[in-house]
């Protein structure tokens, strides 16, 4: 699987982006898709999550509210809307997937078996 991120930019504080991610081949349904973000000196962080089956989303405190993640399986593309953005929201936004993994790893990079270059976001104050 091959995951192509794009979408980020630069906003000023309260505004909105929507980023996406496509992928590559015929099983997208199948995988469990996330966004995880690194900003500048701090280590990479779960942002959100979508299962495979069923859609259930899974959010990162931080964005709960505020952020939405959703799929398109049929686009093999998923979406993460950002509205309300923080200056403290600015990272590099990479979209990961996985599949075969239990749920209460959902949260954890190193279960993620794909992932896209990374896309910029910065949000000024």
């Amino acid at each position: 699987v091959q995951l192509q991120a794009s979408g980020g930019g630069l906003v000023q504080a309260g505004g909105s982006l929507r980023l996406s991610c496509a992928a590559s081949g015929r099983t997208f349904s199948s995988y469990d898709m996330a966004w995880f973000r690194q900003a500048p000196g701090k280590e990479r962080e779960f942002v959100v999550a979508i299962r495979s089956s069923g859609g259930s989303t899974y959010y990162a405190d931080s964005v709960k509210g505020r952020f939405t993640i959703s799929r398109d399986n049929a686009k093999n593309t998923v979406y993460l809307q950002m509205n309300s953005l923080k200056p403290e929201d600015t990272a590099v936004y990479y979209c990961a997937a996985r599949t075969g993994k239990i749920l209460s790893t959902l949260r954890f990079a190193y279960t993620y078996d794909y992932w896209g270059q990374g896309t910029l976001v910065t949000v000024s104050s």
